[in-house]
């Protein structure tokens, strides 16, 4: 176990009989992750056991092991990542037939805010091989700026990787595409896997609105015409199998687990009732294939098109703001959440600094 308190005997310390994490709670992602779902328990339990007022004065937590559960998480990622484009590869293969890989970046030059698209195509190989962040940054950097007063720097806004049919097919699918919503800071998103933070921003009446700024997804996209196609590519995907031949051909086991896609939540939101107050529209669904979830639209054409544009316009720092906004409002209404999050950055950012403080915690890193 990463984490000991004082009041703890050693075979507390290692009890990981906490219950583990259903493949749609929000700790889902740690589940196969050892060291971070030990690092994730054992900090849930503390947390609780302050919230509470008993005691735990001490925190000590093992270098060596902080260090693995830091490589889990970044590993869980890639993999993740991975098994999203797989899944892409195998939707794009049944859906479009023969595809056109391209990767779609869209950047903004660092000294005036100004924002450009950068498509280029991609093998499957270097989609798969690569995350999302790495391809769009090897992307701009074959890109030069330069204006009357020398040379600028462009900054990476988003980068998805795009399908797109080479021909007309019978479900009327224009193209298929990836995000990785994925966070980089790994302190802040343990910290809301502790504090559940997406279950206590839909409690919190204020903060309610700004639910989707903290759910961490791997989506694939389905454009299609139109609405009622729409409808028509969902039921379809609720009855796809994947046939053996072609999961063998990408080496993906051969079980039901990855046969098939299993529909944790279905919302659509193609009806003009149903419609978010954007108006953006779509059936959105939550599925899990292969062990992983996986946030899944099938949306109109038209719709696509102007999301993409608003994409384009907006501030560099409207989403990820927006983000902080709702951490620092919980921190604000719960220093311990506040704490937390000092206490993950320093376990995984900068331990050389002296520890964060809290009233009637001691912080120990140790060998």
């Amino acid at each position: 176990m990463v984490v000991k308190t004082r009041t703890q005997t050693p075979a507390q310390a290692l009890d990981t009989t906490e219950p583990a994490p259903t493949l749609d709670s929000p700790l889902w992602m740690v589940s196969r992750a050892p060291c971070l779902n030990a690092l994730v328990v054992a900090l849930q339990r503390h947390r609780r056991a302050l919230d509470q007022g008993q005691g735990g004065e001490r925190l000590e937590f093992s270098r060596a092991e902080v260090a693995q559960a830091r490589a889990e998480f970044s590993d869980m990622i890639r993999h993740g990542e991975r098994d999203l484009h797989l899944l892409a590869n195998l939707l794009a293969e049944h859906f479009l037939g023969t595809v056109q890989r391209r990767s779609v970046v869209i950047g903004e030059i660092e000294r005036t805010r100004e924002r450009f698209t950068l498509t280029v195509d991609v093998t499957e190989e270097e989609v798969i091989g690569s995350t999302d962040i790495d391809l769009g940054n090897r992307v701009l950097a074959r890109l030069a700026i330069a204006d009357h007063r020398g040379w600028l720097r462009a900054g990476l806004i988003s980068n998805v990787v795009e399908y797109e049919a080479d021909a007309p097919n019978p479900f009327s699918v224009y193209r298929l595409l990836t995000r990785i919503k994925a966070e980089e800071e790994i302190w802040n998103k343990v910290a809301d896997e502790i504090f559940e933070l997406d279950q206590l921003v839909l409690k919190d009446k204020q903060l309610r609105h700004l639910g989707k700024y903290v759910k961490d997804v791997f989506g694939v996209k389905i454009v299609v015409g139109t609405a009622e196609d729409a409808e028509r590519v969902h039921d379809a995907l609720q009855n796809l199998r994947f046939a053996d031949a072609r999961l063998e051909a990408r080496q993906v086991p051969l079980d039901d687990e990855h046969r098939a896609l299993r529909f944790i939540e279905v919302k659509n939101y193609l009806d003009q009732e149903s419609r978010k107050r954007s108006g953006w529209s779509a059936m959105k669904s939550v599925v899990a294939w292969g062990g992983r979830t996986f946030e899944v639209q099938v949306q109109p054409l038209s719709n696509f098109l102007h999301e993409r544009e608003r994409l384009t316009r907006e501030s560099h720092t409207s989403f990820k703001s927006t983000r902080e906004r709702v951490r620092d409002e919980i921190a604000a209404r719960n220093p311990l959440f506040g704490f937390y999050r000092a206490l993950l950055r320093w376990l995984f950012v900068d331990p050389t600094t002296e520890p964060p403080m809290q009233d009637g915690v001691e912080v120990v890193l140790g060998e």
